[in-house]
């Protein structure tokens, strides 16, 4: 065991963070701890490196166990030398090495002794041990793979905005390579790219890791265990967070069925009390199951600290087939080209991600499309748009003087206070919040409120840079089935590829100083790469909007339909094309077989729901029995479907 919690309590003021908790930390170990925003988890992670002491209970830590703690705070670290200085600090063992043999061989060259001979042999080893020949060149690998160009590694620290600077104390923790990495949202400052090449990194990574992180894509790909914060209670899972959402939904619906089971019993009994306590002949009985409730251990209703409040977007009015056209659109600033003779539209229904590495350009095309960004070339705005852009820099137009409510009201949505205190719980502002002051609310709380307000305004085209940056994993998840459901059409922003994956009909790039379009998914964006690369046909990328136009054609994409024409029309022989038929026949079996399953599965639900089932352990006991047996055939069909869909893309890539 590296670290660990035994039965530990921790009391933050006259608040319980935890209770009684016990955890332990094994070499190896890739956790996800997670709970909502508040309730604690950035407490936990500092209960293990000492700057918190419990209330109860022991913090174990191995002796030998080195530890790497990456949090926000971190930030107020200030320095005027070069992000490579700063990074190459995790190797001041390797450099305080080099410095003692540059003083052993001064002295060697004065006096050459077999004393000296060996102690410069030993610190050779040492230094060696210690990485001393490539830090450098580790270091530099490890910056260039967070996003850093080779240019920016002599640059000054304190010349990088926040989080890039965050990005340098990640690298220089990873250079360290501590027997435990505790990472508190390390994706929050990361682009595409570099959330990535951290996937990889991670993925071979010796230590244990546990990342608290609201991004779901991450935690699915990077963790085996997700330990959950509920209720000052933790909750153990062993598999990643798509498990982890499944399992406690299943617990939920036991706990809430066992509950329910034992009230009826419980009534039961206490009819039969109440109704032969002063018969003579059954009172001794009815004592009997007083004593006998008395003393049953009593099983806890479910209690949601969170409910799912549906967020609606308004739309006022219906615009035109096209929102927005640009037509040879050019951006530069001073010798950096962001668009060169760009060509794109935007028509009703699209739900567009703007993807890529930061420094391309996402942020200005969003002003470009909103049109305070000037530009050469045309941009022509539709007919009947009503516009909302939400970004950093709207948080501006905030009135410091109003409260959170106020700010509401003002945005003129015509919803009433209680719907307005409801559409402000899902952005994490609850209770006494909403009386605050704007003025003293931190940047990410303005954030929130602003999104909250772009959400209310009748919009019907919505602009939305990084919307998901102040939200936890709920909130998103809130945010994501509002955008499922809205009737108008977006540009966004996001380095969340769960958000993405989940939102966005079409995918835009910026590549070669164009806007290259895909008509898909983010994760049928993906595959499409994937399978191009795997072809050896990386040059054959989905086509800007201009070479269509000059092309007269564009890339084919993967759809969710069983056949699926994704390469380009060659000729298959006939064997080939026997089997895919054959997949494709097994495919829509399965869809149906799938479909059947999920009906009984909904059949059986409402039985265990109903009073009848309890009445009767032997119905109920069948019924469950039943249920169990869908979930698991269900399981296993899905298992196969997803080899079946994986076995028609190779089939159609031929």
């Amino acid at each position: 065991m590296l670290a660990g919690l035994q039965n530990v309590t921790f009391d933050f003021g006259a608040r319980t963070i935890v209770r009684d908790a016990t955890w332990h930390i094994h070499p190896n170990d890739r956790i996800g701890l997670i709970g909502y925003n508040g309730t604690g988890k950035s407490t936990l992670l500092k209960l293990f490196v000492g700057e918190y002491q419990p209330s109860a209970g022991t913090v174990e830590r191995s002796r030998n166990t080195s530890i790497g703690y990456l949090h926000q705070d971190l930030l107020s670290f200030d320095t005027s030398e070069s992000i490579l200085e700063v990074a190459m600090h995790a190797f001041d063992k390797a450099k305080q090495i080099e410095k003692e043999l540059a003083q052993i061989t001064d002295a060697l060259a004065k006096n050459e002794t077999d004393e000296l001979l060996m102690q410069y042999s030993e610190k050779l080893h040492e230094f060696e041990e210690a990485g001393g020949y490539t830090i450098e060149h580790q270091t530099e690998e490890v910056l260039q793979g967070l996003g850093f160009n080779n240019s920016d590694l002599k640059r000054p620290y304190r010349e990088f905005s926040g989080g890039w600077r965050m990005r340098v104390l990640l690298a220089k923790m990873i250079l360290q390579q501590p027997d435990l990495l505790l990472m508190d949202e390390p994706t929050n400052h990361l682009d595409l790219p570099s959330i990535e090449w951290l996937e990889k990194y991670l993925q071979h990574y010796k230590g244990a890791v546990v990342i608290v992180s609201h991004d779901k894509y991450f935690l699915n790909r990077m963790v085996k265990k997700i330990v959950e914060l509920y209720q000052k209670e933790l909750h153990f899972y062993t598999g990643n967070y798509e498990y982890y959402e499944t399992e406690k939904q299943q617990r939920i619906e036991l706990q809430q069925r066992a509950f329910e089971n034992q009230q009826e019993y419980i009534r039961q009994q206490e009819r039969f009390i109440e109704r032969f306590k002063a018969k003579a002949s059954k009172a001794a009985q009815a004592q009997s199951i007083v004593k006998r409730l008395d003393r049953l251990e009593r099983i806890e209703d479910v209690e949601i600290e969170r409910p799912d409040i549906r967020i609606n977007f308004p739309v006022d009015k219906v615009p035109g087939k096209v929102l927005v056209d640009l037509k040879g659109v050019s951006k530069r600033y001073s010798e950096n080209v962001i668009l060169q003779n760009a060509t794109a539209e935007i028509e009703r229904g699209d739900k567009i991600a703007l993807i890529g590495a930061n420094g391309k350009g996402k942020s200005t095309l969003l002003r470009i499309i909103d049109g305070s960004e000037p530009i050469e070339g045309e941009r022509k705005w539709g007919h009947n748009i009503e516009e909302a852009f939400y970004a950093q820099h709207q948080l501006e137009s905030l009135t410091l003087t109003h409260t959170i409510l106020e700010e509401m009201k003002s945005a003129g949505s015509q919803k009433t206070e209680q719907e307005l205190r409801n559409l402000l719980g899902c952005f994490l502002f609850g209770g006494d919040d909403i009386d605050k002051k704007i003025k003293v609310l931190s940047g990410g709380e303005k954030a929130r409120v602003a999104l909250a307000k772009t959400i209310i305004s009748k919009a019907n085209f919505l602009l939305l840079d990084e919307p998901t940056n102040h939200l936890d994993i709920h909130s998103t998840e809130l945010l994501i089935d509002a955008l499922k459901r809205y009737e108008g059409s977006l540009v966004l922003v996001s380095h969340d590829r769960y958000f993405v994956s989940k939102t966005a009909n079409k995918i835009w790039e910026i590549k070669d100083h164009e806007i290259k379009e895909f008509k898909g998914t983010y994760e049928e964006w993906v595959a499409w790469n994937e399978r191009m690369a795997k072809n050896g046909a990386q040059g054959a990328e989905p086509k800007a909007k201009s070479q269509v136009q000059k092309e007269k054609e564009t890339p084919q994409v993967i759809t969710p339909q069983p056949v699926v024409n994704t390469a380009p029309n060659v000729p298959i022989n006939k064997e080939a094309k026997k089997e895919l038929q054959k997949q494709q026949r097994l495919f829509q079996k399965l869809e149906e077989d799938i479909a059947a399953l999920n009906a009984q599965k909904s059949q059986l639900e409402a039985k265990l729901g109903s009073p009848e089932a309890y009445a009767d352990k032997n119905i109920f006991a069948d019924t469950e029995k039943q249920y169990k047996s869908v979930l698991a055939k269900l399981t296993e069909l899905n298992t196969t479907y997803e080899q079946v869909f994986e076995k028609l893309m190779e089939l159609e890539g031929q």
